[in-house]
């Protein structure tokens, strides 16, 4: 599978709820959820929120 931009990827796991990834153009997992959703749009909720993110500043430090 080869994508020109990162994607969000939502699945079941083995208990029922709901998780995330972020695939890069690479296709690395380069972020997950760390955690399970009993909702899906619960889910959704936690990738907007990684997404509104996105403009962060980034430093060197």
């Amino acid at each position: 599978m080869t994508t020109s931009a990162s994607a969000y990827y939502i699945y079941r796991d083995a208990n029922h709820h709901w998780r995330w990834y972020l695939l890069a153009a690479n296709n690395r997992k380069i972020a997950n959820s760390g955690e399970g959703y009993h909702n899906k749009a619960d889910c959704l909720w936690a990738i907007n929120l990684v997404k509104g993110t996105s403009q962060s500043p980034v430093y060197e430090v």
